[in-house]
């Protein structure tokens, strides 16, 4: 299936969550991320979640790497150069909502993306090799570029499936190293 196919399927999916799921399937995610990777001390850039798109409850995961005294840093979208600049995020009042609905940071810090250990990704579906299939601006695969090659990407996903295969890759779409599901850890060589 093409990424178009892919993205209204999973948009659909997501819609018929209910509040009460939608905080369900947080709570596993928030507990497994932590249960399965080091946090501790870490760089990390997370993605703080679209309300209307009922995206994964982030806040849990960023209180929670603050008490492991990790350094979290949220994108902020540069609409000239269509760029993310990562923001250290340092308390919720230096939030407000851009015109696409995504929180982001109105003043900060810059954190340059070579410095991270651990990207936080949003995702609508991943594929059983790591390749996924975001919201088609191509935003994170510019950011993710610029990482070090030891850092680790990890995607957040609503759903345990994996898609058999995005048939519309391309060299610019950057594969992720693992996915959290709500039951599951899935692995990939990137």
């Amino acid at each position: 299936m093409n990424k178009e196919n892919i993205r209204q399927q999973y948009l659909e999916k997501r819609q018929a969550l209910s509040p009460k799921e939608l905080e369900i399937i947080s709570e596993k995610i928030t507990h497994s991320l932590f249960s399965n990777f080091q946090f501790e001390k870490k760089k990390i850039s997370m993605f703080l979640p679209i309300e209307r798109t009922k995206e994964i409850n982030t806040y849990r995961i960023w209180e929670k790497a603050m008490s492991f005294d990790a350094q979290v840093s949220i994108p902020k979208v540069d609409g000239k150069s269509k760029e993310l600049k990562q923001i250290l995020f340092e308390s919720e009042d230096q939030l407000e909502i851009s015109s696409w609905g995504i929180p982001e940071p109105n003043r900060g810090r810059i954190v340059a993306a070579e410095h991270f250990d651990i990207v936080i990704v949003p995702l609508l579906a991943i594929d059983k090799k790591g390749n996924r299939v975001g919201y088609g601006k191509g935003f994170y695969d510019r950011f993710l570029s610029k990482c070090s090659h030891r850092c680790k990407f990890i995607g957040l996903s609503h759903f345990d499936d994996l898609s058999e295969k995005i048939e519309d890759c391309t060299t610019d779409d950057i594969r992720l190293d693992a996915c959290v599901t709500p039951n599951h850890i899935y692995r990939f060589d990137r």
